[in-house]
């Protein structure tokens, strides 16, 4: 195996001095062409590789999330990452508490000390539910925030991105009205959360519009997950009059309603249809596959992201609320209830 190639195996090699191969590496004008030349093909036999490189200053992005990472923040997180690569930036990744874990005034403030002492340029927060204590150290801190779908209501002092939830949840509740579905229950996510809100009050919406009543046990909430649409679906379809059909909140939602209902014996969408919210991958993998609101997930990663860097350049943004539009997409999970 060849041995480290040294300054002076380069310098003894082409008959010059230590120093002389040093100005040729630094690039130095003080050295003849000829003498250069013959440094460099030396260089060159040798493969000399020198010192590291100084590493090239580039802007730091924090992208932080809650709970686990599931279909919907990995599209997100993808649309991140994608613009960081385009805009030269490094995209660093890093999970917080829980909201039903305790993050008090002193946790968020070393929390914050942390990203400044490190040269983050701006934090980027999916389906954040940020307290007081987490605004406030941001704010002393002024470090740029833009929170992807907030669980806490859109306020005017948080920068967000989300998706047109609302017309989303009434375009999957009108479709299924088309179908000829009266019973339909809504099974979403947390109270609080701003995203599930509209989307329920687009459900309830619809349902008003068509004169068709909703029982207040056809609405169930609780997260965005799998294992609640599991314990939901199985909920709602165990009621003595049971819904023909479900609107999930989430794609992953829906597919636990999806198998909340094989368990029981009941075919999706002949005894029951269901629509889920996203479109993510898995959506496309779910036998049958799901009929589903469409949000452009990656998309509202990337306008995060360049937001974050016009904030932190210290330049006003047209809104400190983006909604990006969202369409259904109809595939095999819904159709005419079985009583038409």
């Amino acid at each position: 195996m060849r041995g480290r190639v040294t300054l002076a195996t380069v310098a003894s090699t082409a008959g010059v001095s230590v120093a002389t191969v040093s100005k040729v590496l630094n690039g130095r004008s003080d050295v003849s062409p000829s003498t250069r030349e013959r440094v460099q093909e030396v260089l060159r036999q040798h493969e000399y590789v020198g010192r590291r490189p100084e590493p090239v200053e580039r802007a730091t992005v924090e992208l932080f999330f809650q709970g686990v990472v599931n279909s919907y923040s990995i599209e997100v997180i993808q649309g991140v990452l994608e613009a960081g690569r385009a805009a030269e930036v490094d995209v660093v990744l890093s999970a917080r508490p829980h909201r039903h874990q305790a993050r008090t005034a002193g946790r968020a403030a070393q929390w914050i000390r942390e990203l400044t002492a490190t040269g983050r340029r701006a934090a980027i927060g999916i389906t954040s539910d940020l307290t007081a204590a987490d605004l406030a150290a941001l704010s002393r801190a002024r470090l740029p925030l833009v929170v992807v779908d907030p669980l806490n209501v859109a306020q005017p002092d948080i920068t967000s991105v989300g998706s047109t939830n609302f017309a989303g949840g009434m375009a999957a509740t009108q479709y299924l009205l088309s179908l000829g579905h009266r019973r339909i229950a809504y099974l979403g996510g947390p109270p609080t959360s701003g995203c599930n809100q509209a989307r329920m009050n687009g459900f309830r919406g619809a349902m008003e519009a068509a004169g068709a009543p909703v029982p207040k046990e056809y609405v169930w909430l609780r997260e965005f997950l799998y294992d609640d649409g599991l314990a939901g679906g199985a909920a709602l379809l165990d009621l003595p009059e049971p819904p023909t059909a479900i609107f999930a909140g989430s794609d992953e939602v829906a597919l636990g309603a999806m198998e909340a209902a094989r368990a029981r014996g009941l075919r999706v969408p002949e005894d029951v249809s269901v629509v889920g919210f996203d479109d993510t991958q898995v959506a496309r993998l779910a036998s049958p596959q799901l009929t589903t609101v469409r949000q452009p997930l990656q998309e509202m990663g990337a306008v995060a992201l360049r937001t974050a860097l016009q904030l932190a350049a210290g330049e006003k943004v047209d809104s400190h609320h983006v909604e990006l539009a969202t369409r259904l997409i109809v595939r095999d999970s819904a159709t005419v209830p079985s009583s038409s």
